[in-house]
């Protein structure tokens, strides 16, 4: 792994210096820094430094990660001790790059995490998550498929991407179905093959292709996971059993540089949206409007909910581990929470930094 020690992010101008100060000493403490980093503030700065991280992203660099666009714009990762954190976009699970060791964290969904943990018994382990509600979506056209319930997808034709195969078969699963109900057309991301007709569904997301389709001046059909047997948690950052227990200062690091990201990814969503369609996805022509209603959807619906603003930004109460694990059961992947969740990471960032859990104002 390339991560080696480093200090803290900042809270607030009046905040950094303690913040800086606080994971500077706790690093230290904890006996990865060199001792004589004590000596002096600057020698303590200087011996603590995580080095490179590499992020797999679950999409293209669109408004869906806003929330790392701005910890790395606005210099969080590097005032949390990274030299550089490298943003590669999807689409992808997460999955293989975090086992072949090609990414140190992914950002994932449940059911495809669970899959590989329940499958392959892979050592992987979510330590939080930025959606506290997933957005997928069979999306169709109310003059086609017209799908509003599970049943009307019976006999339709769905199309799915290859990436998100095992999510619509634990629909299925979780609803009494089989792919012997439907058929599935393989399907790229654009959702030209609905809107042409090709196909009657199409797997999407609430916050991108669902807003696209209607903007071009569709009538828009959804069927969400999240209300039909599957609320899982999305957009999860996932990493390895490994590094959890090699890195965990440098993962406690990174929590904090993301929750600070999305703090402002919530606060200013059109921001987000522009450093999407301006800066990182500037090369993917993004529709500025699109990126802009986007971003405020998953704000307001889906990264926000009563547990945050109890708790602070990626957290996972109890009940929303047990309805993600009755998802996935429903879809015949059994497994406990130790399992799939491991939130102690995040359980100290917020005792050590509680200040954190209102900074999202």
């Amino acid at each position: 792994m390339r991560f080696m020690n480093g200090k803290a992010g900042r809270l607030t101008a009046a905040a950094a210096g303690a913040a800086v100060a606080a994971l500077a000493l706790a690093a230290c403490s904890s006996g990865d820094a060199d001792p004589a980093a004590s000596e002096s503030g600057e020698a303590m700065e200087e011996a603590v430094s995580y080095g490179d991280l590499t992020v797999q992203l679950s999409w293209i660099k669109n408004e869906e990660f806003s929330g790392e666009f701005f910890a790395d714009s606005m210099g969080y990762y590097t005032e949390a001790g990274f030299d550089s954190v490298e943003l590669v976009p999807g689409p992808s699970t997460g999955a293989a790059e975090l086992l072949s060791g090609t990414a140190d964290v992914a950002l994932s969904d449940a059911v495809s995490i669970g899959s590989a943990v329940a499958a392959e018994e892979a050592p992987l382990k979510i330590i939080g998550t930025t959606y506290q509600k997933n957005p997928f979506t069979v999306l169709s056209l109310a003059d086609g498929g017209n799908i509003a319930t599970v049943d009307d997808m019976i006999g339709k034709k769905i199309g799915v991407q290859d990436s998100n195969t095992a999510l619509f078969e634990a629909l299925l699963a979780a609803n009494g179905l089989t792919t012997d109900d439907v058929e599935i057309v393989p399907v790229q991301y654009d959702p030209a093959p609905l809107t042409n007709g090709e196909v009657d569904g199409f797997i999407a997301y609430l916050t991108n292709e669902s807003i696209t389709v209607e903007a071009a001046g569709y009538d828009t059909v959804n069927l969400p996971f999240a209300d039909n047997g599957l609320p899982f948690v999305a957009e999860t950052v996932t990493v390895t059993d490994q590094s959890i227990a090699e890195n965990r200062d440098a993962l406690k690091a990174f929590l904090y540089a993301e929750i600070m990201g999305w703090t402002d990814a919530v606060n200013d969503p059109e921001e987000g949206a522009r450093l999407a369609y301006e800066e990182y996805g500037a090369d993917l022509e993004l529709n500025p409007e699109n990126s802009i209603a986007g971003a405020i959807a998953q704000a307001e619906d889906l990264v926000v909910s009563d547990e945050t603003a109890a708790n602070g930004l990626f957290t996972i109460s109890d009940e929303l581990q047990a309805a993600t694990l009755d998802s996935l059961a429903g879809a015949g992947i059994e497994l406990e929470a130790a399992d799939l969740f491991d939130l102690s990471l995040l359980a100290e960032v917020y005792e050590e930094h509680p200040e954190l859990v209102a900074y999202a104002g």
